[in-house]
Formats: C-alpha cells, sequence, structure tokens
C-alpha cells in the first residue's frame, strides 16, 4: 500500500480506543495527526459507515469506537483502506518483445497477492487494543 490511509485510520481509532470516554473531535483528532480536519471527517464517515465509529454532531459531539477494540483486528482495518498493490504500480508500457517485459507485470502481480496475503496473515491475529496498548 504507497499511500498513508492505514496509519491515519490506525492513528484514529487508537486515539479513541485510548480516550474511550471521550467524544474525540475532527479537529482534535487532526490535531494529533497533524493534517487537515476534513480528511479526518472523510475517514471518520467511512469508519462509521463500516460501524467501527459512532459519531454525533454538534456543541459537544465527536466520534467514539462504535464496538470493544479487542474485537477490532488490524486486519479488518488494512483491507478497509487498501487501495493499492502493496508493491506500487506497475510498469505502464513494458517491451513485449523482450522475455523479462512481457511478464513483469504477471509476475509482479504474483508476488503482489504473495506479499498481501503474508500482511494480512500477520495482521490477522492483532487487534486493535493489542497495537493501542503501547500508547497508554
Amino acid at each position: 500500500m504507497n499511500n498513508t490511509r492505514f496509519a491515519t485510520v490506525i492513528h484514529i481509532l487508537s486515539l479513541l480506543d485510548c480516550n474511550p470516554e471521550e467524544w474525540l473531535s475532527s479537529e482534535w483528532i487532526a490535531n494529533s495527526i497533524n493534517i487537515n480536519a476534513v480528511i479526518v471527517r472523510k475517514e471518520l464517515g467511512m469508519l462509521q459507515e463500516q460501524g467501527l465509529v459512532i459519531s454525533r454532531k454538534g456543541k459537544d459531539g465527536g466520534s467514539q469506537l462504535a464496538k470493544p477494540s479487542t474485537v477490532v483486528m488490524l486486519s479488518d482495518i488494512y483491507a478497509l483502506v487498501k487501495n493499492a498493490a502493496i508493491l506500487g504500480k506497475k510498469n505502464q508500457n513494458p517491451n513485449p518483445k523482450c522475455p523479462v517485459g512481457k511478464e513483469m507485470n504477471n509476475k509482479l502481480d504474483l508476488l503482489s497477492t504473495e506479499m498481501d496475503a503474508l500482511v494480512m496473515e500477520s495482521l490477522k491475529n492483532k487487534s486493535l487494543a493489542d497495537f493501542s496498548k503501547q500508547f497508554r
């Protein structure tokens, strides 16, 4: 995955887990991550749609976890935000007459699938609670 969505989302969820009694505002969360609150609101909306977060509007609004962090697995978070091959983009136009070029993208696809499976296997045994307890 060659973007920051996983890091952003796990940061958001860890903050919510470390502050279970608080309704954290998107501005407060954004300040911790040092990003624009619009990005945080976008991710919170997606997390709410997936049933991981509950939010309330208004002066005393904010967000909290919708379920115990012990049942939220890092593999589930990874699957939610993964939007690119783990090894990045393929070469656009390799030479089809080259024995390496004509097969490169197929072989990179296989390698990327293998790497994804390894990442998912590792993350499926780690909960959000396991991860966020490092910050308490």
